[in-house]
């Protein structure tokens, strides 16, 4: 793949992510789940917007995977293990609902298995 071609579609996700961002918004309340993927791991992180803080974040370098079930696997069962350790240290901080930002990618494959992992784990959106 040429760089031009990288440029565009990172370009375009870009373009994406402020068209679902213009909508959705996290409070104290309900922080908004924001994904990030990237060729090896996976970020997720629950941020009020209103402070502009993040309450929780979870990174896949941190996570076992072992809590995942079988029938996912490689990258895809370490992003649900991601999503069940943030709903974990979300209970903890109180938090029970949120509202999912998908960054721009398609809801299939790793972004749907966090947020799969963290409905799992108690998380509500």
């Amino acid at each position: 793949m040429l760089k031009k071609d990288i440029t565009k579609k990172r370009t375009g996700r870009v373009m994406r992510k402020n068209r679902v961002r213009a909508r959705v918004t996290g409070t104290a309340n309900r922080p908004r789940l924001s994904v990030f993927r990237s060729l090896k791991h996976i970020y997720a992180q629950l941020i009020d917007d209103v402070k502009q803080s993040t309450v929780v974040g979870v990174m896949s370098k941190s996570v076992k995977e072992a809590d995942a079930p079988e029938e996912y696997k490689g990258k895809t069962r370490v992003a649900y293990a991601t999503g069940l350790a943030l709903a974990s240290a979300a209970k903890t901080a109180g938090i029970y609902k949120a509202v999912f930002d998908r960054s721009g990618y398609k809801y299939h494959g790793r972004i749907k298995a966090v947020a799969e992992g963290a409905r799992k784990g108690g998380l509500e959106f």
